[in-house]
């Protein structure tokens, strides 16, 4: 993979070589939250799967299929755990049969907090770096569409916003394109990616909000 054309190497935000060596040492000081999450609760994977594009390292965010589980929903490649997997085996899994994209263990860079989705679901967020991810072929039964957010744009300040809610709380509200407003979970997860990773900052994220219609 080619270095950026408009950065420089030791910049994170636009070297892919920078990103991976600061990730890598951000994750591993990163003292990840574990959820139980009790009886009845399943546990899920996703991968904040960090590519090369357009000469800048981007995560990938997915449009859900019109139809199925989370229909028309902004997510991260992923899905349940099965039996006998582990979060990292499902992630893994997830990315290569959601957008055909193929990543090993070693190209796992750290891990973040459990996430509690409305859902049912106990979330893992994995970070991956694939060496050689090959090309994108998207479910069509799974993915509308993939689209490639770039890690600057992720650490913009007007990336954030926070929308106050009538009982006193705050919504998380990420704006990363056009048309491209994430709530929690995803929001939450590419926001402590955000926070932790590219911004070395403390950042827990369970108690985050979510909109009613993520309960689907």
């Amino acid at each position: 993979m080619s270095e950026p054309l408009d950065g420089p190497p030791d910049d994170p935000l636009t070297s892919l070589t920078a990103f991976t060596d600061l990730a890598r040492e951000r994750l591993a000081a990163h003292d990840h939250t574990v959820l139980d999450g009790g009886p009845g609760v399943r546990r899920a994977a996703v991968a904040l799967c960090v590519v090369e594009h357009e000469g800048a390292p981007s995560v990938i965010v997915i449009k859900r299929a019109a139809r199925g589980r989370n229909a028309g929903q902004w997510g991260l490649p992923g899905g349940g755990v099965d039996a006998g997997e582990t979060a990292e085996q499902a992630a893994l899994r997830e990315l290569h049969e959601e957008i055909g994209l193929s990543a090993g263990p070693a190209d796992v860079l750290g891990r973040l907090d459990d996430f509690p989705a409305a859902s049912g679901f106990v979330i893992t967020p994995l970070v991956l770096m694939p060496a050689d991810p090959g090309p994108l072929r998207p479910s069509p039964d799974e993915v509308h569409s993939v689209h490639h957010v770039g890690l600057r744009r992720l650490a913009a300040d007007d990336a954030v916003r926070w929308v106050p809610q009538l009982d006193g709380g705050r919504l998380l509200q990420m704006t990363l394109g056009p048309r491209m407003v994430i709530h929690a979970p995803t929001g939450a997860m590419l926001w402590q990616f955000r926070e932790v990773v590219l911004l070395g900052r403390a950042a827990r994220v369970a108690d985050f909000l979510q909109p009613d219609w993520t309960r689907r």
